[in-house]
């Protein structure tokens, strides 16, 4: 085969949220990206809606949650709301908790903001190789490397990449999915969808009943930035091509109370999208990794699509510098399809029940109407306030892998499959922190503004409050910082005065020692069984 034109260590293929999160770890991480997106620029479209608190949590590990937030809206719009029209008074409301007021697990708060908000942000927070206007069109697996055929669309050349590996971020219709052969399992196209992005005067209404989406009888209305402008979803109509748009945003915006006929939309974008539901069957294959929509696509209420991407990439880019930087063997790449695709599946499990109560909800609400009822005060929602909470799912993912060890001894089992909910079961609502091998770390401030999250990095994290001991058994290759921890604290996690926790780069619990290590080698052995490095200890 012809020589390459740029060889890297890792080529994303995808610029979204996901992909760009990507670039930003991996480059903390001193890996050597190139990151290609087939449109001309970032998207104009507003997207998702919510960044929820574990995303912020890597954000933070970024240092750009601040600049985030900034930009986001304030924390009285984590809520939603359900009308008849965008005018009339709430019928049902729901709070998005762990966005609309802060939770003692974690020290930061979700924000509700817009995907092109987001990305810009994402794109300055690294400076590794971006092209613009640059599509996959093919690629060939070689023993030690992947060989990408990109067309760049500005000028209409072809170019040659030869990358160690190939993270494939590039949407639900995934073109390095499809040259793969990887099928995907779910129930598919849910529905298609109409976003219409509009101004128009709305008055000032909004600003006593904040919400980040209005559920109406004529579709959802989603306020798009701290200082104006809004997005209109709903079903794409089947003469999309001749709709009057303006027309139909107005009709849906109903009439206002103070003016009576409804206000004019100016219509600035359209784009029509189908709204997948499912999960690829295969997130890895060889030299090529799935994430974000390639490996999963979620309907979009309750906002876990983008998040749950975001979790991939936070898993798998410390397992991809390990490999590369050779503290780590290959087979740990195996572990991130066995901890994220389990996710995945509850996950969209979750998105699916979101959806389907959401679609109750507003279907009660059209009978009604339809009968000539008159709006009641307050209509039950199918569900508790806690549904959309989601903490289970955001903060208490459990992984179950070789990167996991069992209070110091040997991994892990690793389940056949996800764990089958019942239909009534509240799946991911609960989250109840806990320092088992696994799991999150918990949030615990560990001095004014820094919490145990904050210890983690590119590196691995012993928490203990006896360092000394344990500093003496640090041994390389591993990246390792040793923290202390206040004897309290250590109580809370089940450790004596002994103990410690080791944390890997993603603040999953690798591995626990709830007394004194059995020997002065404990810390290197499971160093390298998480790790699956060939390195003696």
């Amino acid at each position: 085969m012809p020589a390459a034109d740029t060889e890297v260590d890792v080529l994303i293929v995808g610029g979204g949220p996901v992909g760009l999160t990507a670039r930003a770890l991996l480059q903390r991480w001193g890996v050597r990206t190139m990151l290609v997106e087939k449109h001309s620029e970032l998207s104009p479209f507003p997207r998702s809606r919510l960044v929820n608190a574990r995303s912020m949590e890597i954000f933070r590990q970024l240092g750009i949650a601040a600049e985030i937030t900034a930009n986001a809206f304030p924390r009285e719009f984590g809520r939603i709301r359900f009308r008849d029209t965008l005018y009339d008074g709430d019928f049902a409301t729901a709070a998005m908790v762990g966005v609309n007021a802060p939770i003692p697990e974690s020290p930061v708060l979700g924000v509700a903001t817009s995907q092109d908000r987001l990305e810009p942000t994402l794109l300055a927070a690294a400076d590794a190789p971006v092209r613009f206007g640059v599509e996959l069109v093919d690629l060939a697996e070689e023993p030690e490397s992947v060989v990408a055929e990109l067309v760049d669309h500005r000028n209409g050349g072809g170019v040659r990449v030869r990358a160690r590996y190939v993270l494939a971020a590039d949407g639900a219709n995934s073109t390095v999915r499809q040259r793969l052969g990887i099928d995907t399992t779910g129930p598919g196209a849910m529905a298609a969808v109409t976003t219409v992005v509009f101004d128009a005067e709305l008055g000032g209404w909004c600003a006593d009943q904040p919400a980040g989406v209005y559920f109406t009888a004529h579709g959802s209305f989603l306020p798009l930035y701290p200082e104006g402008g809004w997005a209109w979803l709903a079903p794409t109509p089947e003469d999309a091509d001749r709709a009057d748009w303006a027309g139909l945003v107005s009709r849906a915006l109903g009439a206002d109370p103070g003016t009576g006929p409804g206000v004019r939309a100016d219509v600035l974008r359209v784009q029509h999208w189908v709204m997948n539901a499912f999960v690829a069957e295969r997130f890895h294959h060889d030299r090529i990794l799935l994430a974000g929509d390639a490996a999963h696509a979620m309907p979009i209420i309750g906002g876990l699509g983008m998040n749950t991407g975001i979790s991939d990439v936070h898993n798998l880019c410390w397992k991809l510098a390990g490999v590369l930087h050779d503290w780590a063997g290959p087979g740990l790449l195996e572990t991130y399809a066995t901890e994220r695709q389990p996710v995945a599946h509850l996950t969209l499990r979750q998105a699916v029940a979101n959806t389907r109560l959401m679609f109750q909800a507003q279907s009660l609400r059209q009978e009604q109407l339809s009968s000539g009822e008159a709006a009641p005060a307050h209509i039950e929602l199918p569900w508790s306030e806690r549904y959309f909470a989601q903490l289970g799912l955001v903060l208490g993912v459990a992984y179950r892998s070789a990167a996991v060890l069992v209070d110091g001894g040997p991994p892990a089992p690793v389940p056949s499959e996800a764990p089958e909910p019942s239909e009534s079961s509240e799946v991911g609502t609960d989250y109840v922190p806990t320092a088992e091998p696994g799991h999150r770390m918990p949030h615990l401030w560990l001095a004014r503004d820094r919490s145990t999250l904050d210890a983690f990095g590119e590196w691995f994290t012993l928490l203990t409050p006896d360092p000394t001991r344990w500093e003496r058994q640090a041994a390389p290759p591993w990246p390792l910082r040793v923290e202390p921890l206040a004897e309290e604290q250590a109580e809370r996690c089940g450790l004596s005065p002994d103990g410690a926790l080791l944390v890997r780069p993603d603040g999953h619990v690798s591995a626990r020692w709830p007394g004194r290590p059995p020997n002065d080698s404990a810390l290197a052995r499971a160093l390298a069984a998480v790790t699956g490095s060939p390195a003696s200890p």
